[in-house]
């Protein structure tokens, strides 16, 4: 007798992830609310705790023991710096907050946090992403934390000036540099014909950001960026990154 084919009904259904305890410390009780209502109402992320200044996360932290802490920069009494070394001794913290100045962008990286997102830069379900991936120690950053965290950025020009002061690649000068953002240099690069997605990774490429940059800035993997820096190049008749950069600026 012929065994049967087996069928997709005898496989087990995958597991669904498992739910994500989460703190959120942020002394904007407006934020608080809105950010427990979005997470807590989803199957695989519930919030447990919320804290108003780095003080409370810390004491319920140490209570709660969550997966993940949503930690804001600026609150009064102990910011989320401060509170940020002590935090991360208990759970992976992801930076949630408007500040992107580059100086404080680099501090919390350098004190642990595992990712950096700045309000108004990522999506809800992008915002699910990037806490799950942070949990899995996969560290997430948004584009205005990324470029932050380029070398060539000026840490004292940006934290006073608010300035994004980037070291033009192939020594391109500022002029050139700010075609990225300009109506001319929106109207020039139309001709090339990218998506809206490829002209935003081509724009992080003539920032500097490396691939890996890039993947964690967009929310995808670094095997995708590699995919659409492969069809931009078509598209800009380059075989090299500096090449594209100069294409893209208008720079050749």
């Amino acid at each position: 007798m012929r065994p049967r084919t087996p069928s997709y009904e005898d496989f087990p259904a995958p597991a669904p992830p498992s739910c994500l305890r989460l703190l959120i410390a942020d002394d904007n009780p407006v934020i608080r609310a809105g950010l427990t209502a979005l997470l807590s109402g989803r199957p695989d992320t519930t919030v447990v705790a919320e804290a108003a200044d780095g003080r409370e996360a810390y004491e319920a932290a140490l209570r709660h023991r969550p997966d993940v802490v949503l930690l804001d920069v600026r609150m009064p009494g102990v910011g989320g710096i401060p509170a940020l070394p002590h935090l991360v001794r208990l759970a992976p913290v992801m930076m949630l907050t408007y500040s992107h100045e580059t100086e404080t962008v680099r501090e919390a990286m350098r004190l642990g946090a595992g990712g950096y997102l700045v309000h108004g830069e990522f999506t809800a379900e992008q915002l699910v992403r990037a806490v799950r991936d942070v949990s899995e120690g996969r560290p997430h950053v948004t584009p205005g934390a990324a470029r932050a965290l380029l070398p060539g950025v000026d840490s004292d020009a940006n934290a006073h000036a608010g300035a994004e002061n980037l070291s033009p690649p192939l020594e391109l000068s500022s002029k050139s540099l700010s075609r990225l953002q300009s109506p001319v240099g929106q109207s020039f690069r139309s001709r090339f014909q990218l998506s809206t997605r490829e002209a935003e990774i081509m724009d992080l490429v003539a920032s500097g950001l490396t691939n890996q940059q890039i993947a964690a800035a967009c929310f995808i993997t670094e095997k995708t960026v590699k995919n659409h820096i492969n069809h931009i190049f078509a598209k800009l008749h380059a075989t090299s990154r500096g090449r594209a950069v100069a294409v893209w600026l208008g720079v050749n």
